[in-house]
């Protein structure tokens, strides 16, 4: 039983150890996070934005419209809003991101603890799941 436990702390110390990044690395990290969530609120600003005039522009616009008008509209709007609605979504990645940045736990699997590949999180910066966890996560 005691090997067991010296196993386990054993391990979460090589973990802690492997977990540390330079403050240098850490801050261009976060700095890139903090960027692309701006970038993104900025983008989803300016498609609300864009959604209350469109639907401003059809309830004024309406006269005349029959079903496949009106249908037509309504499918547009959902589009839009489904649209509005992914870049909230993508923000939350983004601020889960710098949360776990913050934390020490950036670039690291949440399900099995390895190390994120850098080529996975310069392709998708809010990974949360190393490729193979990402992959059963998938099949499911």
């Amino acid at each position: 039983m005691a090997k067991a436990t010296d196993t386990r702390t054993t391990t979460t110390a090589k973990a802690a150890t492997k977990r540390t990044r330079s403050a240098a690395e850490t801050e261009k990290i976060r700095v890139a996070l903090v960027e692309r969530r701006d970038d993104l609120q900025s983008e989803y600003d300016s498609s609300l934005s864009e959604l209350t005039e469109l639907q401003r522009d059809r309830l004024s616009d309406s006269a005349g419209d029959d079903q496949a008008d009106t249908g037509t509209k309504t499918l547009e709007r959902e589009q839009e809003i489904t649209l509005a609605n992914n870049l909230r979504d993508r923000i939350t990645q983004v601020e889960r991101a710098i949360d776990r940045l913050g934390e020490g736990n950036y670039g690291w699997c949440e399900r099995c603890g390895n190390a994120i590949p850098v080529e996975r999180l310069a392709a998708f910066p809010s990974a949360t799941l190393c490729v193979s966890c990402k992959q059963l996560e998938e099949r499911r």
